[in-house]
């Protein structure tokens, strides 16, 4: 891939930065610089809201087919959006799970008619999704989910409890990983369901995170009923089609990621200066292997984007990344601890005070939220060893761990 930019690459970024300065203002203008994932500094409801101004300049729909509603741009404007938003200190999206991961599921794999129902409210801003597949003895081992459905007459019934479910108290559907064959062992017998959560047999409790947000959440479905065309594949095939989503967490968007990063780096190496602690050599070794790393996870991620060019749908090949930038995020919040030295054990009084259920009297800054936050990157999505497991049987086609 080449990493520099065309004329009307260029042209491009122009008129991203354009419509951003032209809506960043009025109700939109505080948030410049502000929210993201992890950093609970503005309330959902207001990013939601942010989606749908994106949507009001067609930018949620990106790469998704003109007859879907979408630009049907091209990879490299794909990227260019991505880090021209970023650059332009544009709002942290909050995560839109149907338009990152519901949506070009059901582009590849679903049918006709679910791509018509689903797809155009997603590239709109008004219906978002959540992700129904760990539970609480099957996180990394998503094979083991116990979570089932039975089909009973033109509907499913489904009954078991998902956790870690982000956003699941804003989500109007949820796309759900269950056995649907009792019998069968393991990822055979699973089924990728699309369900309602606004019904009677599904509960949702929040879960108050150690940085204070409550992003993510339990889900208990009791008989949770949902339409018996509501598969994407084939019934028994859903660990193909769960894989397959996974792999969309992981494209165009991790190049404006990385472009986040190297601010989050930029403004931690200002710190280091401005407080002296860059004078401690070894600390000064660590801020400088940290921008190196971010040189390599760039590239890398330009590597791994050839296999979206190849067929649209991401190989396993892409664990790459996924290993790779969940490990130096987390590496960059210990480090900024680091920098702030003992400080960074105190939490910021609020003003106003907080009324906190819980008795929480303080907030937490940028440095301490990503410190705290990047201890969960290289748990969701897909752990670490999880990602090793792939990268090794997958990719280099090695011997499966024993079981």
């Amino acid at each position: 891939m080449d990493v520099a930019r065309s004329p009307a690459e260029e042209a491009f970024a122009d008129e991203v930065r354009t419509w951003l300065e032209e809506h960043l203002v009025g109700e939109f203008a505080d948030l410049r610089g502000r929210g993201g994932v992890g950093q609970e500094d503005v309330e959902p409801e207001r990013l939601l809201d942010w989606e749908r101004e994106l949507a009001t300049g067609g930018w949620l729909g990106l790469d998704y087919p003109a007859h879907l509603g979408g630009r049907d741009a091209s990879l490299s404007e794909q990227v260019v959006f991505h880090q021209t938003y970023v650059e332009a200190r544009a709002p942290g999206r909050i995560p839109n799970i149907g338009l990152t991961l519901l949506g070009p599921t059901v582009v590849a794999y679903g049918t006709p008619e679910q791509q018509e129902r689903f797809v155009p409210p997603i590239l709109a801003g008004t219906e978002h999704w959540c992700q129904g597949y760990s539970e609480p003895n099957a996180g990394s081992d998503l094979a083991n989910v116990s979570t089932r459905a039975r089909l009973d007459g033109d509907r499913w019934l489904v009954t078991g409890q998902k956790i870690w479910t982000s956003l699941a108290q804003f989500a109007q559907w949820a796309f759900v990983v269950c056995r649907t064959d009792p019998d069968a062992e393991r990822h055979r017998g699973l089924s990728y369901l699309l369900v309602p959560m606004d019904q009677p047999g599904v509960e949702i409790r929040p879960i108050v995170q150690i940085t204070g947000g409550t992003e993510f959440n339990e889900v208990f479905f009791d008989d949770a009923e949902t339409d018996a065309d509501m598969v994407v594949g084939e019934v028994g095939d859903g660990w193909a089609v769960a894989m397959g989503t996974l792999g969309f967490e992981r494209g165009a968007s991790t190049l404006g990621q990385q472009t986040g990063y190297r601010q989050e780096l930029d403004a931690l190496v200002a710190l280091a200066r401005a407080n002296g602690s860059i004078d401690d050599p070894v600390l000064r070794q660590d801020l400088v292997r940290a921008w190196t790393e971010l040189e390599v996870l760039r590239y890398n991620q330009l590597r791994m984007l050839t296999a979206l060019v190849a067929d649209g749908v991401p190989g396993p090949e892409m664990s790459i990344g996924k290993l790779y930038w969940a490990s130096w995020h987390r590496r960059l919040g210990e480090l900024g601890m680091r920098v702030r030295g003992a400080s960074a054990m105190v939490g910021v009084d609020p003003t106003p005070p907080l009324e906190d259920p819980l008795g929480v009297d303080y907030r937490l800054d940028g440095l301490q939220r990503t410190f705290l936050y990047s201890r969960s990157h290289t748990i969701y999505g897909g752990s670490n060893q999880v990602q090793r497991n792939v990268l090794g049987e997958r990719v280099l086609g090695l011997p499966r761990e024993p079981r």
